[in-house]
């Protein structure tokens, strides 16, 4: 079995290409939780809907979020009438969400997103990483910010000078699946506000110690592939390159996959990390996703 740690938009075109390798059935996959909250009455779950959608096959590639040949009636009608939504939800992605949002009133939301991934005939498992909710708040050059706040309404541009959130319990299921995995992937996720959230919640880095653990560097060069990673990271003291990354991760971590670009930091990096692995980490199509998992996978596959 497989275990992987997934933020919403570079671990999912990673499990695009695992799919395609292992038998859906072996791959549990742990979202990260901490974005989010409600929006128009509505529970939303960014990662977790990413995710979701990404092995139901229905998630929209050009944005990474909601549902591809989405509408948006709903949406639009609202800012007609003087309600403007913070996030652009679609009419088919937000029935899912209220479908989410009903079922939490009898149901944790472990629960919740089991029942809605069998609707979807999705054989992975998907938990979320824990069922009580988080709070992040960022202080910025402009001042604190929530989340989505800082993402989508000032579009990310704010300089960051620090940032903190609640930690969490894991849900039910997260350290068992740690500690009956062969092996636990770590995708190209932000390292500070998608996968940083999983491992402080209790017991899970602990767990992470005692299995064998593959991550894949989310930076290249100096930039991250996607999202505001660099600004977290710098915030919170480490260098924006895979050797910073390596840094995060060095205590549990067994084998670490870099892009071809950053072969000068391979020695720096074995120094903390004994197998260093160089391969084209961007995936963009479907050859990439299969390369880069079956980098991964090594003799699992």
């Amino acid at each position: 079995m497989i275990t992987v740690l997934s933020g919403g938009t570079g671990t999912p075109k990673l499990l695009q290409g695992m799919v395609q390798l292992l038998n859906p059935e072996d791959i549990t996959v742990i979202v990260n939780t901490l974005e989010n909250d409600y929006f128009s009455g509505v529970y939303v779950a960014p990662d977790l809907d990413t995710v979701m959608y990404t092995l139901a096959g229905i998630i929209n590639e050009d944005t990474w979020y909601g549902i591809k040949g989405d509408s948006f009636i709903t949406h639009d009608r609202l800012k007609e009438i003087g309600c403007p939504e913070t996030l652009r939800i679609g009419d088919r992605d937000r029935a899912f969400k209220i479908q989410k949002t009903l079922l939490m009133k009898n149901h944790s939301l472990s629960q919740a997103v089991d029942m809605q991934r069998k609707e979807l005939n999705i054989e992975s498992k998907i938990i979320p990483m824990s069922n009580q909710d988080s709070q992040i708040n960022i202080t910025t050059d402009r001042g604190n910010m929530e989340f989505h706040e800082f993402l989508v309404e000032n579009q990310g541009t704010p300089d960051v000078l620090d940032m903190n959130y609640q930690k969490v319990d894991p849900a039910p299921g997260i350290i068992e699946s740690i500690k009956n995995s062969d092996m636990v992937v770590i995708g190209p996720s932000n390292p500070i506000t998608s996968i940083g959230p999983i491992i402080s919640a209790k017991g899970v880095r602990k767990a992470l110690k005692n299995t064998y653990l593959v991550a894949v560097s989310p930076i290249i060069g100096d930039k991250p592939v996607s999202g505001p990673a660099a600004k977290f990271m710098q915030a919170m003291g480490h260098e924006v390159s895979c050797l910073g990354v390596a840094n995060i991760y060095k205590d549990f971590l067994d084998k670490f996959i870099i892009d071809l670009e950053d072969v000068n930091s391979q020695e720096e990096i074995e120094k903390l990390i004994s197998n260093v692995m160089l391969t084209q980490t961007i995936m963009r199509n479907m050859t990439d996703k299969i390369n880069l998992a079956r980098c991964i996978l090594g003799e699992y596959v």
